[in-house]
């Protein structure tokens, strides 16, 4: 495999290095307090650049799509856990299951509209002449559109139905009624969002050279406009009288209270656009006929007639799914390199701390010098299918081998990628499952060390009590017994042994996504619709059509190694709208989708309020049969309430805007 390099000249990155004694400019108190400094700020391209990035910096922290869990706890729903912090008895994990939400949490509505003022100050101030041409300011305002209409979109995922702000700014010499807004309506929010994102497109380019990978292209506008669209049509958003109550402050309804099917047509003419540009495709890696421990030859899924025979995107003969997958998250890849890759953060997000490579860290075994305090429930890591496309069947597996549940010596040729004394229950598995999840017996390489080698590389990690990674006092043990592998690079060592923590790109959109949100969208269809394009150049013929949903859908599955679905599925709205939630279940594991999915399709209420099980960690290696018996565990409780739907505005924002409601459920202080 060739070396990677870290990404360099990435935008958010060069420019934060920069600001130094120009922070003054930066400020956008300062510039409502000196409004003489606009003319210098927008004639300087330095001063420019360092305004723009001080509105690129709000989409970091509190608003990173993967990361720990202090700048992105909506990363853990009924999928993932976290057992840190908290002295290992689940304390903070339980009270953000309980909706007990930390104060620093709720800096990513601060966070947001300071971002959004800056990005209107320079959508209005700057102007052509001078140091710019037509075409450079055209391009600046474009990057700051998105900003400030991306800022809304993650407003309104986690807070629903929030405030827009004037596009000229507000006047802060004004009285304090003037300076008070109220909550739009969700559809305004997202209907504000989809036309912002549609005027960027416009001036943004298809494609970013690797120096300017984190600034926006016209795909990232235009994907970003779909999923506002997609909320916006989604049970949460679309006819749900049980939020009848969530309203402003003259007591109308914020989200609406009628069923309009049209709003699926929207979304998915959004996500045809997104496809139309004919820029992206998923991400494959070759198929392998040799390999080594970090990289291992291609393992082939069961022959199937209409899949083996056939390269990619109509069969899998020519790639490796399992690494095709693995790829796309581990820092093997170049953001410019990877053609899924719509809208991305840049390299880690500026620190290490917390971004990508802190959530590999999180993952990793102690062994390698990991924190081994992030982790996935049973539920997750039953939801992958058998490598045949097949559900996983925990009895059928179990009375299959009946006492020969062990992979024995001799028996390792029969069952790759498994070693010996790994359970069959993670045999012969779809390739998702090796790439993402970390089950007791796992190898892992972490090869990039280079001192003690034959302690701290290549190992398989068994969480049996008693083992080094097994259960025990602290945050430092996974109370499921089941590991994450899904960022992890197979060179990854952290022990201190001359190894590192490779760069990670943050993927916060990409292709697979829209893939799935245009089949979902179509399936909701029961009639037919001529919805404009983006730019108003083309009409998109908008319908349930199965050959459409077919392509998309089946597209992600071969990809990862599996059948597409049948035709009796696709005939059917409902069996494809659970496939469908299966199937973003699997595929986006660990990417900030599933929380917010729950929630759009209304499905927390049962998900996310089921008991959380995993294996018994209190068993030790004599008695290994023992630890796979799935079990309740106590530590990683859950529940939900209507409340939980949306975010609590803080008490700090309440008091600064006297016409700003709370969202149902949470206290207002009045």
């Amino acid at each position: 495999m060739k070396k990677k390099q870290i990404i360099i000249g990435i935008f958010l990155t060069g420019v934060m290095a920069s600001l130094g004694s120009c922070r003054k400019y930066l400020s956008v108190e300062h510039y409502f307090d000196d409004r003489q400094s606009e003319e210098r700020i927008f004639n300087s391209k330095d001063y420019t650049e360092q305004w723009l990035a001080n509105a690129y910096n709000a989409l970091l922290n509190n608003n990173l799509e993967m990361g720990n869990t202090g700048n992105n706890i909506t990363n853990y729903s009924d999928d993932m856990y976290f057992n840190e912090s908290g002295g290992g008895n689940g304390d903070r994990y339980r009270r953000f299951k309980f909706g007990e939400y930390d104060h620093t949490w709720l800096q990513s509505w601060s966070q947001s509209y300071g971002g959004i003022r800056q990005a209107s100050v320079m959508i209005n101030r700057m102007a052509e002449g001078g140091t710019f041409t037509a075409k450079e300011v055209a391009g600046y305002k474009a990057q700051a559109r998105f900003v400030r209409a991306y800022l809304y979109w993650l407003l309104l995922r986690k807070y629903g139905p929030v405030p827009i702000m004037p596009d000229k700014g507000v006047n802060y010499d004004d009285s304090y009624d003037n300076l008070s807004y109220p909550r739009n309506t969700y559809d305004e929010v997202a209907n504000y969002i989809a036309g912002e994102m549609a005027l960027a497109a416009k001036d943004l380019p298809l494609k970013r050279d690797n120096r300017n990978i984190a600034r926006p292209t016209r795909g990232a506008a235009l994907a970003t406009r779909a999923k506002a669209l997609l909320f916006a049509a989604s049970p949460l958003a679309n006819g749900n009288t049980e939020m009848a109550d969530f309203t402003n402050d003259k007591g109308n309804a914020l989200i609406a209270q009628q069923y309009n099917e049209e709003k699926w047509a929207k979304a998915a003419a959004a996500c045809k656009d997104v496809i139309d540009l004919g820029t992206y495709k998923l991400y494959t890696a070759v198929f392998k006929t040799r390999g080594t421990t970090d990289y291992p030859a291609t393992i082939p899924p069961p022959y199937h007639a209409e899949y083996s025979e056939k390269n990619f995107p109509d069969g899998w003969a020519d790639i490796d799914p399992f690494e095709s997958y693995r790829s796309l998250f581990n820092g093997e890849l170049y953001a410019s390199e990877n053609p899924e890759m719509i809208f991305t953060r840049g390299d880690n997000q500026i620190s290490s701390e917390g971004g990508v490579m802190a959530l590999a860290r999180l993952q990793m075994p102690k062994t390698g010098g990991g924190y081994n305090s992030h982790g996935l429930t049973l539920k997750q890591c039953d939801a992958y299918a058998m490598n045949d496309g097949t559900p996983f069947d925990r009895q059928e597996i179990r009375s299959k081998y009946g006492a020969n549940m062990f992979v024995q010596p001799d028996e390792v040729n029969s069952f790759k990628p498994l070693l010996a004394n790994v359970w069959k229950e993670f045999a012969n598995r779809e390739p998702r499952f090796y790439a993402s999840v970390a089950f007791s017996g796992a190898l892992w390489t972490m090869s990039s060390a280079v001192n003690n080698l034959p302690t701290v590389t290549n190992q398989q990690i068994f969480y049996y009590r008693g083992e080094f990674n097994g259960y025990m006092n602290g945050d430092t043990w996974l109370p499921t017994g089941i590991g994450i592998m899904k960022f992890v690079n197979p060179k990854d060592n952290n022990s201190g042994n001359g190894g590192r923590i490779f760069p990670k790109v943050d993927l916060a959109i990409r292709y697979a996504d829209i893939l799935l949100m245009y089949a979902e969208a179509l399936n909701e269809l029961g009639s037919s619709y001529n919805i404009p394009s983006w730019d108003g150049n083309t009409t998109h013929a908008i319908s349930r059509n199965t050959d459409e949903m077919k392509k998309a859908l089946g597209q992600v599955r071969i990809r990862a190694g599996v059948p597409n679905y049948d035709m009796i599925v696709y005939n059917s709205r409902e069996a494809l709208r659970i496939k469908i939630k299966h199937e973003r279940q699997v595929e986006l594991l660990g990417e900030n989708q599933r929380y917010y999915d729950l929630r759009r399709w209304k499905d927390a209420p049962g998900d996310e309020a089921e008991q959380i099980y995993g294996f018994n960690t209190f068993m030790t290696r004599d008695q290994a049969s023992l630890f796979y018996t799935p079990i309740r565990v106590p530590l990683l409780q859950t529940t939900f309430s209507r409340k939980m739907y949306f975010w609590p505005v803080d008490w700090d924002e309440l008091k600064k805007n006297k016409r700003l409601t709370q969202a149902p459920g949470w206290p207002s202080f009045d």
